[in-house]
């Protein structure tokens, strides 16, 4: 119970604040590469550069969509636990109730 609370109230809500801010400085980061390439008097070289950027923003932004996709699915497989738990006792108090029935001739 305590590993979904920590996935609901800080895993997930952090690693959405994370691509936030990703895109946020991918932003700031095609501003920039945009205006050195303008700029630059050696265009090869702008050019290198922004590739270099370009990749590593990329691994980054891949980076956390994949650890925010891990959070995600431990989540639903700790939610799909929980429902084959409840399933479970549902189909036992079924049972018993049934017994019940059965005991006092309703069934």
């Amino acid at each position: 119970m305590a590993e979904l609370q920590m996935l609901l109230e800080e895993e997930i809500p952090s690693g959405k604040r994370a691509l936030i801010e990703s895109y946020q400085n991918l932003t700031r980061v095609a501003d920039y590469c945009e205006n050195n390439y303008t700029q630059a008097t050696d265009k090869r070289k702008a050019l290198e550069e922004t590739k270099a950027y370009t990749i590593q923003s990329l691994a980054s932004v891949a980076y956390q969509i994949n650890a925010l996709a891990n959070n995600v699915l431990q989540l639903l497989d700790i939610q799909a636990s929980q429902l084959r738990r409840m399933e479970s006792s549902i189909n036992h108090i079924s049972q018993l109730l049934i017994a019940q029935l059965r005991q006092h001739h309703y069934f």
